[in-house]
């Protein structure tokens, strides 16, 4: 473990770092989608509104106001639902109460003095957020052994009781509350801790130049959908982290290949609406050339307008909103229950993000930073686009703070990797 995440704490990663504005549960799904554009790892922390205004809120009643965290994917596999195609302008007024999945465990305030080694072993543990105290006085330069910060000793775990949360806020620990502004917080997500790391590559050596697979952080498990199968069975269970399904085309054995992607982060700015619309409509074949085109500025793009007096759901029900989607996407024939189309198709634009199973570590953090992706998904080295797994940010986190002495004995992936594919 680097002594880097030691001697750094928590405050270090919000200078600069916006107030954080709560997006209440009671917004409209449209207001989502717009907070979504605007956020980082395609999704947003939503909150219950405050039962008592102008009452001081203490760690743990701000803790039970917090609900979970809404993505794109999940906006978009709720506008996919027959009664929202049929009624788009009703789906959007919505309130999000009815489409976030909630998770409480996936944001835990800290204090500005802890550790970032403690925060990276909460994030391993399936925080995805980290909501940090807005200060005054807070300078962002660490103290030299920040395990001493202000006079007191930071430990990790409080002894006189038993409860977990105390991982997240010790009584021992100084806070910050005398020196800061009431209610003002930012938030901090794996995105942010990840662009710490990788300024801090030099500290981690040789760690970042070793490869994925040595280090054993390869992740058989994921979850995959054929490319004939109609794009709207992903909705069934939708995976939370990474949240991606892989579009795959069977191959010899057990090993697939992969072609495209459905995943928050990909429909994180897309057009919301003819997404759910080519979701409920498509093989996820072509749900993937078409969100992919979608996105894309250099796209020809046109409008679907239904015919009057047709009701079918390909027409959306009946709805008179004009439905946007990529001319590429309309290229194939809807009723053709076979997906004969040429694997050169998928290239460019629609490729998915992948890296070899040899690529260093330093080299997948750089691609998950620069496409502001949550993940990337692994191919074997010889055999091109041959699935093996996927990478997140919780695999990076455990691999730069395991010990050296594990990563001799880290485990190799299986070659095929083990397919939770969803069932058609």
């Amino acid at each position: 473990m680097a002594s880097v995440f030691l001697y750094h704490v928590v405050g270090d990663l919000t200078v600069g770092k916006p107030e954080m504005v709560e997006f209440c549960e009671t917004e409209t799904v449209e207001a989502a989608i717009q907070a979504i554009g605007e956020s980082t790892e395609a999704g947003i922390a939503v909150w219950k509104k405050r039962s008592v205004v102008g009452v001081i809120e203490n760690n743990e009643m701000r803790q039970q106001r917090f609900v979970g965290i809404l993505n794109s994917l999940d906006v978009v596999a709720f506008l996919a639902r027959n009664e929202c195609l049929e009624d788009q302008e009703k789906a959007m007024k919505t309130p999000v109460s009815e489409v976030v999945v909630p998770s409480n465990s996936c944001l835990r305030q800290v204090d500005p003095a802890t550790r970032l080694i403690d925060a990276l072993e909460m994030m391993k543990q399936g925080v995805k957020r980290l909501l940090v105290r807005k200060s005054v006085v807070w300078k962002g330069m660490s103290r030299r052994f920040s395990i001493l910060y202000n006079g007191k000793w930071l430990k990790n775990v409080d002894t006189t009781g038993g409860s977990n949360n105390n991982l997240y806020h010790n009584p021992n620990w100084p806070s910050s509350s005398t020196t800061t502004s009431r209610d003002k917080f930012c938030c901090l997500s794996r995105e942010d801790v990840i662009r710490f790391v990788i300024g801090c590559l030099g500290a981690l050596a040789p760690l970042p130049l070793s490869s994925i697979s040595s280090l054993g952080i390869i992740n058989p498990n994921y979850n995959s959908i054929e490319a004939s199968s109609p794009a709207i069975e992903t909705t069934e269970n939708i995976p939370r982290d990474p949240c991606a399904i892989a579009v795959v085309e069977r191959m010899y054995g057990d090993q697939c290949k992969i072609i495209g992607e459905i995943s928050a982060s990909k429909l994180w700015k897309c057009d919301h609406l003819a997404a759910a619309w080519a979701l409920a409509n498509f093989s996820a074949g072509q749900f993937v050339m078409g969100v992919e085109d979608n996105v894309s500025s250099r796209s020809q793009d046109f409008c679907l307008k239904p015919d009057v007096g047709n009701n079918s759901q390909a027409n959306g029900g009946g709805s008179t909103r004009a439905r946007k989607f990529s001319s590429r996407s309309m290229g194939f024939n809807p009723g053709n229950s076979s997906f004969g189309i040429s694997r050169s198709m998928y290239r460019g634009r629609s490729a998915p993000l992948t890296c070899k199973v040899t690529s260093s570590l330093a080299a997948v953090m750089a691609q998950m930073l620069s496409h502001r992706a949550t993940h990337v998904w692994v191919i074997e080295d010889e055999s091109e686009d041959v699935l093996v797994g996927v990478v997140g940010y919780a695999d990076i986190m455990a691999a730069v703070t395991k010990q050296p002495a594990a990563f001799a004995v880290a485990s190799r992936p299986c070659e095929g990797g083990i397919v939770n594919e969803i069932q058609t």
